[in-house]
């Protein structure tokens, strides 16, 4: 069954991707997004990115099979609808709306469900890769406190060069590094938004200490490739990988075709 859900996604976060996680264990997921234009009819102001930023990293997110820009509303309550979606679970959260909503599923043909928010607490431990690979395994390090577009189009590329491990840093470590009023979110909450993106093999927590908390993951994923970007070329990190003969690859800062360039520092202000 396709399942369909519907909304501006606009600054993705945690409880955003728990949703869509909840609703692809329903039926392959579709996300009818709202267009700029939509987002300004709904909320009554503009989306902090724009509809190109937000679908690029909906398409990322390994629960959604497809993204469909919306078109417009046919009524309010309904689905904006861009295509037609008879026959499909119409899966949405409580709210004001409710009741508009299911009546207009009863007319379109579509079934709705609502998920309750209390079934979806928690961040949950993404599983390890599938099954053993024959790529390289490739290894990334950071905080990843404010997941954006940037994140996603590195780790697009990184996961180009093989099967990709990413290694959150745990809370104490990014306070020491990075000083008071960090981290934003805790660690399993930054786990579980990386390991969300579908170009990441699988999200870790980091264990050790300093510029290099992540080296009793390192040791125990053993892989062919560290990958930072321009960045995060410090803190020993090259010398380490010449010490124990890992490739160490450093990529250039560009944002994905036609999107800004982003950091968490400028976004914590959003």
């Amino acid at each position: 069954m396709e399942t369909v859900v519907t909304g501006a996604f606009d600054n993705l976060r945690s409880h955003d991707l728990r949703f869509l996680q909840e609703a692809s264990r329903l039926g392959d997921l579709t996300v009818l997004l709202w267009n700029d234009e939509l987002v300004r009819v709904a909320t009554r102001q503009p989306p902090k990115f724009p509809m190109a930023e937000r679908l690029y990293i909906l398409k990322a997110v390994r629960y959604v099979a497809r993204v469909v820009p919306a078109g417009t509303w046919t009524e309010p309550g309904g689905l904006p609808l861009a295509q037609d979606f008879r026959g499909a679970l119409w899966v949405d959260l409580e709210g004001d709306l409710t009741a508009q909503r299911r009546r207009f599923c009863e007319r379109h043909g579509l079934e709705y469900r609502v998920l309750a928010a209390g079934a979806m607490g928690g961040f949950p431990e993404p599983p390890p890769p599938a099954s053993a690979s024959d790529r390289k395994r490739v290894v990334a390090t950071g905080c990843y406190d404010w997941l954006h577009s940037g994140h996603v189009r590195f780790f697009e590329e990184v996961s180009a060069h093989g099967d990709l491990y990413v290694v959150v840093g745990h809370d104490a470590n990014i306070r020491l590094l990075k000083g008071a009023g960090h981290p934003l979110l805790c660690d399993a909450e930054r786990r579980f938004l990386v390991g969300s993106i579908r170009y990441v093999a699988q999200a870790l927590i980091s264990s050790g200490h300093g510029w290099l908390d992540a080296e009793p993951e390192i040791r125990r994923i053993q892989p062919h490739i560290y990958a930072v970007n321009e960045d995060g070329d410090r803190g020993g990190k090259r010398d380490y990988c010449a010490r124990h003969g890992i490739e160490y690859l450093v990529l250039k800062r560009e944002p994905a075709a036609g999107l800004p360039k982003r950091s968490s520092t400028d976004l914590r202000g959003f």
